[in-house]
């Protein structure tokens, strides 16, 4: 609810830090299932709200403590990158229009 938030502005840069996502295919250790996503780490560069965790951490007793993506975080994100690209596209397309006629 917007009642609950303050400071709205914007997001700014969008494509750039879509471009710098790096989605890849990867197979599951636990059970070979293969899908897309993103390695948590390399998320976190770009949209650190998005993950939980730190790289290659450890509890107090070594066994690793792993990173996750709360994918729902990046929708903002590709949500404005795909409007601005969207925006590009009919700019250009006027423009080809224009010239053509």
């Amino acid at each position: 609810d917007y009642s609950l938030k303050e400071d709205v502005i914007e997001i700014e840069g969008s494509l750039g830090r879509l471009k710098a996502l790096k989605p890849c295919n990867f197979r599951w250790i636990s059970d070979g299932t293969r899908v897309d996503g993103f390695l948590a780490h390399e998320a976190q560069e770009v949209v650190p709200e998005a993950v939980t965790g730190t790289k290659d951490a450890v509890d107090n007793k070594g066994n690793p403590d792993y990173q996750g993506i709360d994918q729902s975080k990046l929708v903002p994100l590709l949500t404005k990158a795909l409007q601005e690209a969207v925006a590009k596209i009919e700019a250009l397309e006027a423009r080809v229009l224009a010239l053509e006629s």
